[in-house]
């Protein structure tokens, strides 16, 4: 494995960035069709300069395609692909014309091929203590078929505390990147029946080593960059195969990505970037701050921007709502159509809690200060204030007094000390 760290309170230069690319990746894959899976708009990462490095870098493969691991996220326009990868529309049909800059699509049964199953008893014994029925059965293992056709897959992508597997990053860009609806429904149930506070910044997770078990079935031989991100560069670059390079970006962010605390807060006021432009991916700005939530208090997702609960899952969250994960495991009959991951995405922005005799006790309230309306929200089971009526001056120097303003959440995680 090639690694570079950053010394504390430092970031790589790019010429560190340039030479560790080159290092490990440059006359790798002569001749060879190269397929690079990246992320999407909502991961912060120098992904403009690093696509340039990289085609440079691998200028003598045969064939060099980028394809965003999407999971469910929408799929990208031409335009927002260009703007992705930092390139010009003109750039696109010239100077990159022979590179390939294509989306997942995890709902195209055309688009998908089975390369394997997690039998029910393989998922049970991984799960351990947090298997529950609704589980299901044997999952197949359904992966973008494109992937045959390259001789090396190249993973490029950061690795942040993560609300469903831990850490984020690695072979999580298999699945759920460019995985089928089975993968991506249980691997999320998984981390809900665990819980945010259960998993987000533990490394070794039941559903990184599930995501685990299911990469030993991919067909093509695989290289991850992985990349430890702080502000807009890095503090941190591991280049190896999926476990090792990921385990080492791993132990970087949890050095680089949490923030201890003292106490727990009462009131937080944790604003979501605007690269969440939907409270699907926006519900970061809760997931990274639960841990730091005192009992009874309140967190509001403040996001201005936001006006779309979610373009692909938004018809079964307005149905369902917003709730705590016993409310849903105590009611299975009437949730059980409802696809598991949304279920999950329900239970992670709602936060931990009980459900007794019909009522349902949230561990803490969960506002919405967004562009969804007072009844959306209602109809959510989320609070609501209106965000033209925040000040966030008054948020501001009130640690002391259990007040928290964080101007941008969602990927630095917040900690009470032990």
């Amino acid at each position: 494995m090639i690694e570079i760290t950053a010394p504390p309170n430092q970031l790589l230069d790019d010429d560190t960035i340039y030479q560790t690319l080159a290092s490990g990746l440059e006359k790798q894959f002569t001749g060879q069709k190269v397929l690079v899976l990246i992320p999407d708009h909502t991961r912060t990462i120098p992904l403009p300069q690093l696509f340039r490095y990289l085609v440079e870098i691998l200028h003598d493969c045969q064939q060099l395609d980028f394809m965003v691991a999407l999971g469910t996220h929408p799929a990208l326009t031409e335009g927002q692909l260009c703007q992705l990868v930092g390139i010009t529309a003109e750039e696109r049909t010239t100077t990159y014309r022979h590179i390939g800059i294509l989306n997942h699509a995890w709902d195209s049964p055309d688009v998908l091929t089975s390369i394997g199953t997690l039998p029910q008893s393989q998922i049970q014994d991984i799960a351990g203590d947090r298997w529950h029925p609704t589980l299901g059965g044997d999952v197949d293992v359904k992966i973008n078929r494109a992937v045959l056709d390259y001789d090396h897959v190249l993973i490029l992508g950061p690795t942040f505390p993560h609300e469903v597997v831990g850490f984020s990053g690695g072979a999580k860009y298999f699945f759920p990147g460019i995985s089928g609806a089975d993968m991506i429904n249980v691997t999320h149930w998984l981390g809900a029946l665990a819980g945010v506070r259960g998993t987000i910044g533990i490394k070794d997770t039941p559903v990184r080593a599930m995501i685990h078990a299911a990469a030993e079935h991919m067909p093509t031989p695989s290289t991850l960059i992985a990349l430890v991100v702080v502000g807009k560069g890095l503090a941190g670059m591991f280049i190896g195969d999926y476990v090792s390079a990921w385990s080492a970006a791993a132990d970087l962010s949890s050095e680089r990505h949490i923030i201890w605390v003292d106490k727990p807060f009462k009131r937080v006021l944790s604003q979501a970037p605007p690269m969440y432009d939907e409270l699907w991916t926006g519900g970061k700005a809760m997931y990274k701050l639960e841990p730091a939530l005192a009992e009874g208090g309140e967190l509001i997702i403040y996001a201005p921007h936001l006006d779309v609960v979610s373009h692909v899952h938004g018809k079964y969250i307005y149905e369902i709502g917003y709730h705590v994960l016993p409310y849903f495991l105590e009611q299975w009959d009437t949730f059980k159509h409802i696809p598991l991951g949304v279920l999950a995405h329900s239970t992670h922005v709602r936060g931990d809690g009980r459900f007794e005799n019909g009522i349902e006790y949230p561990r803490a309230t969960v506002t919405l200060a967004t562009r969804l309306s007072p009844a959306d929200c209602q109809q959510l089971a989320l609070g609501y204030q209106n965000p033209d009526e925040i000040d966030v001056t008054e948020w501001t120097n009130r640690e002391d007094e259990g007040i928290l303003y964080v101007p941008k959440a969602g990927e630095m995680l917040y900690r009470v000390k032990p």
